[in-house]
């Protein structure tokens, strides 16, 4: 614990009362004076002067010294200054892009209850992979026929989630448009301030006709810093608008600097999101701060109290003589 003053400069004024003392006048109170030449001789018939009680000069004079002592010391805003307080932060943008064309609704993915479809198995991963990653930015893009910002970057985890909940398959139309998501993601990022960037693009198709070319949008995404991690799920044999091409996908990670991770089944599937934690993981930033508590009200009350009793009736008011 450390005291300190924010306001240091109020300490110029100590001196104050003296530099008026010595400058200023002294105060006289002005009046008419009558001469009585017969003045000694109806003193001398009343009998002697009593002697008048001594006022109380320099008691008054020190309690005046010590209000405004404690008047500049509130003026000097002390504080009482804490141990230091340190906190750990993250500092990635992490984009979640997720495929909804028409393949996804297919329901080849085992589950807890028998088969389920691949959007319903990939937002369960999505979902552990979020709750991970809770010191991070994050946001959210879907992308089918078009692609669009569902979620924007944000730390309001469980408003992601409410988000994510409500995708459904089509929902951005039947095609997959893998190059317009990386070129929307890239245009995300690039009003993101921080120098962590990563997008984790999960798809269960290749592309069916971006108007920006995957490898060309990937190549924007990488001069911005961003790195890609391209998720893909389903049957690599599969043909047509299905068919997986994997080596297009393997070609947009490496142009990033990321990977590309293949899944089949639910566990391959969480399998690749803890990989792609462990490889980036969140950065630890230390920020330390040191609380301030404020003082001043203390010197405040005591100027308050003695101003009280050096203007009020008591023995110490001024012009007051003891009885």
């Amino acid at each position: 614990m450390t005291l300190a003053l924010d306001q240091p400069w109020a300490l110029a004024l100590l001196p104050l009362p003296l530099l008026a003392w010595l400058l200023l006048p002294a105060y006289r109170e002005p009046g008419l004076a009558l001469r009585l030449p017969m003045l000694a001789r109806i003193a001398g018939e009343a009998g002697p002067p009593q002697p008048e009680a001594p006022r109380p000069g320099w008691l008054r004079a020190a309690l005046a010294l010590l209000a405004w002592l404690l008047l500049v010391l509130a003026l000097a805003a002390p504080v009482r200054i804490e141990p230091p307080v340190t906190r750990e932060t993250g500092g990635r943008d992490v984009l979640l892009a997720l495929d909804l064309s028409g393949s996804m609704a297919a329901e080849d993915m085992p589950g807890s209850g028998g088969m389920e479809s691949r959007l319903d198995s990939a937002r369960a991963v999505l979902k552990e992979f979020i709750a991970r990653r809770e010191d991070d930015r994050l946001g959210l893009i879907v992308f089918g026929t078009s692609a669009f910002v569902l979620a924007p970057f944000t730390r309001d985890h469980a408003a992601l989630l409410a988000l994510l909940d409500e995708a459904f398959p089509r929902m951005a139309g039947p095609q997959t448009m893998i190059g317009d998501a990386i070129g929307l993601a890239a245009r995300t990022f690039e009003r993101a301030k921080v120098t962590g960037r990563l997008l984790v693009l999960l798809t269960d198709g290749n592309d069916t006709g971006s108007r920006v070319p995957p490898a060309r949008a990937a190549a924007i995404a990488g001069n911005l810093g961003v790195r890609i991690y391209a998720v893909s799920l389903g049957d690599p044999a599969a043909a047509g608008e299905a068919a997986l091409d994997l080596a297009a996908l393997d070609a947009i990670a490496q142009a990033t600097g990321g990977a590309h991770f293949h899944a089949s089944d639910p566990a391959a599937l969480a399998e690749a999101y803890r990989r792609i934690d462990a490889m980036e993981p969140t950065p630890a930033q230390a920020v330390s701060w040191r609380p301030r508590t404020p003082l001043f009200a203390w010197p405040l009350a005591g100027f308050a109290l003695l101003a009280a009793l050096l203007l009020g009736t008591g023995p110490l008011a001024p012009g007051r003589r003891a009885a």
